[in-house]
């Protein structure tokens, strides 16, 4: 506390605000549900707390959950309040839970950050069983193509999951779950046709004995709604002999729909018919699936700053649509300056005009994924000043840079690590395509803060963790880059290891005697199970004109072979895609050894490769179109079994 009181007056002095005191009392006035206990499971519970305090700064609210004699989680953290009068009123915290039937504690803390004053207090809240007669039932959900399956409780060592088949079809199933006696079993069920009837039932495996329920039940999911502007998919390719079929999901982030700008995560069969989907409300960027159904999504709205609305939420959401856990960018810079990172203040506190030097944590930038010990790792946008004629500019004005700083949350999304690009990038290697974010109704960035136009520096887009290892691999995309940074499962200093790309520490094998061989502005550098490393291949720098690139062709999708001994990276895959994608899309390995690309524009194309070795040419056995602007996609069993890679568990 101590640390944070002496950050904060040295910042009011900076802002000029030497002599406003340290001091505030706060106090919660009500804390209300906006229904009255008890409720049947899957209720949605919305919160609202009012409180008070002595000064007028910014009063935040956190929201945390305990369910029985269990610890309490975060479920929202601290967000800004609205203030009317001397009242201050949280956001609304809309709870849900399918957990279990009992009794559970909703916890809120107010805090004033200028004093570090806080106020806490609970309330209990009563769920109860949609079991009825021992029998398992089944409730609609919000979403139209989702289901509440409740089933009666199973015995203690044992696992549950559900099947659903429709008409008479090959059964689809939700995760395994523990036995949790003697509370009752309740899934959502996704991943169905819009008016469609499916079967359903049960299953308890005790000892590896699989036993089914006594009745299987029937549910008809109800129409897509008319309000939202769905896209249509068109098979280009069907699923050739050798096209992975059993990966039977495609799992769509789309970033925006053609005229329509609707962010839209969906979910599709191979046929490209609509199984899911998760309101646009607050533009959703799907980021990655999880196991088990959730998915982590980085939203709009208002945090902190009242002045900035993009992306200012990482949120868990389920298959429901419920947000499961969430925090934003206000608390992040607070997290991170405490932890000593120079460059994350929040916008809305930097000095205007912004001296040389100043910098601030904009948004959450491009991803959010999970480490394999349930910590998360997700982008924030850095903006920083440097002085005129930085980068080659001729303004005579300061120049923005934007750049990214790379998060990492325990468990319960506290800020614990962080790597700062500024810190470790040369500042001079400017983007080789010399790309700008510009303030104004044509942007096509979220707004600057700093100053009207912004050098696009660093565009960062993908983080992965390496098992091997527990470094992090970064795609520097505007550099042409990828670095592995030391982050040695949270204890590494955060150096870069090394780069990978044009001018970096690899040597490539050009055993194609390919003219450019290496990837540019690339996305989605994954290492996968055989061990090979997949890179989307934008191509932005390869077929710009000469003498920066070739001149005009196609994005390709990579697959290589990493040899850090040697420092020598060899392609086994360098597939043209036949499109050039300028942004956006996916790389990844499916389950029978076929490769999985996905240009995200002019067009989307969900496309399976099969390899050809020692060809560095495959096939396109199966090809998807969709909409423009995909940011990206994975091709999976279903909506609960994540990708392989993306669950490899520390070595």
């Amino acid at each position: 506390m101590r640390r944070e009181a002496l950050y904060l007056s040295g910042l009011f002095t900076l802002l000029g605000l030497a002599h406003a005191p340290l001091y505030a009392t706060v106090k919660i006035l009500s804390m209300t549900p906006s229904v009255a206990s008890p409720q049947p499971l899957g209720t949605p519970v919305a919160w609202t707390v009012t409180a008070s305090d002595t000064k007028a700064d910014q009063l935040t609210f956190q929201f945390n959950t305990a369910y029985g004699q269990q610890a309490f989680s975060l479920a929202r953290d601290f967000n800004k309040g609205t203030h009317v009068s001397s009242t201050w009123t949280s956001q609304p915290f809309v709870w849900t839970t399918i957990a279990g039937e009992g009794s559970y504690q909703i916890q809120v803390i107010a805090k004033d950050f200028t004093s570090g004053e806080t106020a806490t207090q609970k309330a209990s809240f009563q769920l109860t069983s949609l079991v009825t007669g021992g029998q398992a039932t089944l409730s609609p959900t919000a979403n139209p193509l989702v289901a509440l399956f409740s089933a009666p409780a199973c015995p203690a060592g044992s696992r549950m999951h559900v099947s659903f088949a429709a008409g008479g079809g090959s059964p689809n199933y939700t995760n395994w779950s523990p036995c949790q006696p003697p509370s009752s079993m309740n899934f959502y069920i996704a991943g169905m046709l819009p008016t469609t009837t499916y079967n359903m039932n049960y299953q308890v495996d005790t000892g590896g004995t699989i036993t089914a329920g006594p009745t299987p039940l029937d549910f008809t999911t109800g129409a897509l709604p008319t309000e939202i502007a769905f896209p249509s998919y068109t098979v280009v390719t069907a699923p050739g002999l050798h096209a992975d079929t059993s990966d039977s999901t495609i799992l769509h982030a789309i970033a925006t729909i053609s005229a329509t700008g609707v962010f839209l995560p969906l979910a599709t069969n191979l046929n490209g018919d609509i199984t899911w989907y998760y309101p646009p409300d607050d533009a959703p960027l799907l980021t990655r699936p999880l196991s088990g159904g959730h998915m982590l999504t980085l939203q709009n709205g208002t945090a902190w700053n009242p002045g900035l609305n993009y992306e200012q939420y990482l949120r868990e959401i389920d298959l429901a649509g419920n947000v499961i856990q969430e925090t934003n960018t206000g608390i992040m810079s607070q997290e991170l300056l405490a932890l000593g990172a120079t460059d994350a203040t929040p916008c809305n506190m930097v000095p205007q005009p912004p001296p040389v030097g100043t910098a601030c944590l904009n948004h959450f930038d491009h991803e959010a994924m999970q480490l394999p010990n349930g910590s998360l790792a997700v982008f924030g946008k850095i903006e920083k000043l440097f002085p005129p004629g930085t980068q080659g500019s001729t303004t005579g004005e300061p120049v923005d840079l934007l750049g990214d700083i790379v998060i990492v949350l325990n468990t319960n999304w506290q800020a614990v690590w962080y790597f700062d690009e500024f810190q470790h990038l040369d500042t001079n290697r400017a983007d080789p395509l010399h790309e700008t974010c510009v303030n104004g109704p044509t942007a096509k960035c979220p707004p600057n803060v700093l100053a009207d136009v912004g050098n696009d520096w660093t565009h960062s887009n993908s983080i992965y963790y390496v098992a091997a290892s527990g470094d992090l691999l970064i795609s520097v995309r505007n550099q042409d880059w990828l670095l592995r940074i030391d982050y040695n499962n949270g204890t590494g200093k955060g150096d870069i290891l090394w780069t990978m790309g044009p001018d970096g520490d690899f040597t490539f094998n050009n055993i194609g005697n390919d003219p450019y061989p290496w990837f540019s502005h690339q996305h989605d550098a994954e290492y996968q199970t055989n061990g090979v490393l997949t890179v989307f291949d934008n191509g932005n720098t390869r077929t710009a004109p000469p003498p920066i690139g070739l001149g005009p062709g196609h994005s390709r999708g990579m697959a290589l072979t990493v040899d850090e001994t040697n420092m020598q990276v060899t392609p086994v895959l360098s597939e043209s895609l036949g499109v050039f994608a300028e942004v956006m899309g996916s790389a990844a390995l499916l389950g029978n050894g076929n490769y999985f690309f996905q240009p995200g524009l002019p067009l989307s194309y969900d496309m399976q490769i099969v390899p050809n070795p020692p060809s560095l040419v495959g096939s396109v056995v199966y090809n998807l179109s969709g909409p423009s602007f995909t940011y990206r996609a994975w091709q999976m069993p279903n909506l609960y079994t994540a990708p392989a890679n993306q669950t490899l568990a520390p070595q």
